[in-house]
């Protein structure tokens, strides 16, 4: 069967599943590869020198001047990440992006970022997948070793706590910690700054 460019995506977005099989996976493999070999430049490029943003910004097919990564960082799918304006990324960010991962402006994350937008099928795990994209809002801080599973949201200034593996949304504001992430508090939106 003859499959058109970006059917694969088209998949992903609709949350699945693929399978690995397919031909159609074919260009999710070369996305992969593309992204893994661009990652591992940025990584052995020593951290003071500015060259390791220009793998990256090929990675990713824009300009970072508003955005700061770290290395070492590994991102599994760069065509299917997005970044607003002043998005930083601490060391060792890991990516797991095929479902989708979109900061809005100004996401801050520590060391040890964890993100899933994909996951295994039950039943066919070495096979299928299935995908939810990950959305985290605009002044969103993701303390240190965060997990985010698929498809949750992080609300507008939450505040997910070191170590947390949050799976479902935050909402606005919110404060959450712990396994699985639970709301501690909510922060009192007057006294956010820009």
């Amino acid at each position: 069967m003859e499959y058109k460019k970006g059917y694969v995506y088209e998949l992903m977005d609709q949350g699945g599943p693929t399978d690995n099989r397919e031909p159609y996976f074919r260009e999710a493999v070369e996305e992969m590869m593309r992204a893994r070999t661009l990652c591992a430049k940025a990584n052995q490029t020593l951290p003071d020198d500015p060259a390791y943003v220009g793998y990256l910004e090929e990675l990713f097919g824009r300009k970072l001047d508003d955005v700061r990564i770290l290395t070492p960082f590994i991102c599994d799918f760069g065509n299917r990440v997005k970044f607003g304006k002043g998005v930083f990324i601490n060391h060792s960010a890991i990516l797991s992006a095929s479902g989708g991962i979109e900061f809005e402006d100004r996401v801050m994350s520590a060391p040890g970022l964890r993100i899933a937008s994909i996951n295994h099928d039950m039943n066919e795990r070495h096979t299928k997948y299935t995908y939810g994209k990950v959305l985290v809002k605009k002044n969103a801080w993701l303390g240190m070793n965060v997990t985010i599973c698929p498809g949750v949201t992080i609300g507008e200034y939450a505040v997910v706590a070191a170590g947390a593996v949050v799976t479902k949304d935050v909402p606005d504001y919110a404060v959450v910690g712990g396994v699985p992430a639970k709301v501690i508090r909510y922060l009192d939106p007057k006294e956010q700054k820009e």
